[in-house]
């Protein structure tokens, strides 16, 4: 009976916790203090008061993993292919030679400033190279950038996070070894990247075949087929010797835009599970911290130095030259440069070169902590007022249930569901026809008098009006 007592406390205090996560969300928009800082802060505190509550750098490896896949296959599927091919270019462009370029100054940068040997500042530099996806979506809460900037920024940190974690283990690699060889470390990166990819894309184009032909008993199984998917992705990318991250992120772009039945849920339900993640994640890392040391080690000036270095010059030098030909105008340009906000992926890493006992890997998952828990704060608070200076529109997104009745004479009345034109996240989970309910299918034919239950994640229902009433 004690042991069902102390696992019931357990269970009540993550709950609690959760809870209390959850509702921070109103405060933290009241007070303008984006909810990772919070959880990151709060988590940081109680570890110090209460040592018996830390956490091992290993175990946030193992939830980090777990959360990333979750935060990278929403983040593919927030984007999806018809958007994320408009900046393909821009996106791979940053993803790519931008977190390389990044590592790269940053390295030397550390080195400089800091006084840290090379291999500390390389470990340092991979480790802080990527952004991150979910906490820009966090600090904009229910708004989202507008136009080809908000694609390649969210392109951007999903595509840099398997690049830089597949650097940071070949860094690991070659700064590990008893006699260092970089040929071998950089052909397992480029396998990683390649052998990610093409998992990635096979493995989305079944889940979509899958999701638009295999029908399921219930609407709630429909979100649990595509999180298994996802999970099964990553896996087998990894077992392949490939990067699982990579090929989560490219199966969430392939079926991002994708008609599906209760698609609007399954994006819902990996959305809420991002979010949960993401407060995973940084409770995480706040509860491996100990305040005292990180002030001992002097990461807190270095810290602050390191993220003033990156955001006023390193970012800017990178980014504005790879969006050269980008078609944006020059506020777009300055507000990508600006917010390559750090989140999860800098901890994962981090932690990756302690648990490889990485000689100065302590002092490295320090500084992330400063630079993390500064990006989140100064940019994230800065994110808005900055987009109203610089002319850069946030949009508010829209959701919900709309019901149509298809009018005689209206241009819907003959048109297949797949030639309907709207949005890719409308979708029309019912239709009800002389009183009888029906599965739609793309190749459905409307017919007037049909009853239409659409879900809406986009402002589209206008366009929708339209095309159900007659002229």
């Amino acid at each position: 009976m004690a042991e069902v007592a102390s696992f019931g406390l357990v269970v009540l205090l993550v709950s609690v916790a959760l809870a209390a996560a959850l509702a921070s969300h109103a405060l933290t928009e009241r007070l303008a203090i984006p909810a990772p800082a919070v959880f990151l802060l709060a988590a940081a505190i109680a570890s110090d008061l209460d040592r018996s509550l830390a956490l091992t750098p290993r175990d946030v490896e193992r939830v980090g993993v777990v959360a990333l896949i979750v935060i990278l296959f929403d983040g593919g599927m927030q984007i999806g292919w018809r958007r994320f091919r408009t900046s393909a270019a821009s996106i791979v462009g940053l993803g790519i030679l931008g977190t390389f370029l990044t590592a790269g100054l940053l390295a030397v940068a550390a080195h400089v400033l800091l006084g840290v040997s090379w291999p500390v500042s390389a470990i340092l530099a991979a480790a802080l190279a990527p952004t991150d996806p979910a906490v820009l979506f966090s600090v904009l809460g229910n708004h989202e950038v507008d136009g080809q900037s908000g694609t390649i920024l969210e392109g951007e940190s999903g595509a840099n996070d398997p690049v830089g974690i597949a650097l940071m283990l070949a860094v690991i690699a070659y700064v590990n070894a008893d006699s260092p060889d970089l040929l071998g470390p950089t052909a397992t990166f480029g396998l990683q990247l390649i052998v990610g990819g093409a998992i990635g894309v096979g493995g989305g184009l079944v889940l979509r075949a899958t999701m638009q032909g295999i029908s399921l008993p219930s609407e709630s199984l429909y979100p649990l087929r595509t999180l298994a998917a996802a999970g099964a992705i990553y896996g087998l990318a990894s077992i392949a010797h490939g990067s699982g991250f990579l090929a989560v992120f490219i199966a969430g772009v392939l079926v991002g835009d994708s008609r599906a039945p209760y698609k609007a849920d399954v994006v819902r339900f990996h959305g809420a599970l991002a979010g949960i993640a993401e407060i995973v994640v940084f409770a995480g890392l706040g509860l491996t911290v100990d305040l005292g040391a990180v002030t001992r080690q002097g990461a807190w000036l270095d810290g602050i130095l390191l993220a003033a270095v990156l955001v006023v010059v390193i970012r800017p030098v990178v980014v504005l030259p790879l969006l050269a030909r980008a078609r944006l105008d020059r506020g777009e340009r300055l507000f990508v440069a600006c917010f390559g906000l750090k989140g999860a992926v800098p901890i994962l890493l981090a932690a990756f070169a302690v648990n490889a006992g990485t000689s100065g890997a302590a002092r490295v998952y320090a500084i992330v902590f400063v630079v993390v828990l500064v990006s989140v704060v100064v940019q994230g608070i800065s994110v808005a007022p900055v987009a109203r200076w610089l002319g850069v529109r946030l949009e508010e997104r829209h959701s919900g249930t709309v019901h149509c009745i298809v009018e005689p004479g209206s241009a819907a009345v003959g048109a297949t569901i797949r030639d309907l034109p709207v949005d890719a996240d409308t979708w029309i989970s019912a239709i009800i026809r002389d009183g009888v309910a029906i599965e739609p299918r793309g190749s459905t034919v409307i017919r007037a008098g049909d009853h239409l239950h659409v879900l809406s994640e986009r402002d589209d229902v206008s366009a929708l009006r339209r095309l159900t009433s007659a002229p």
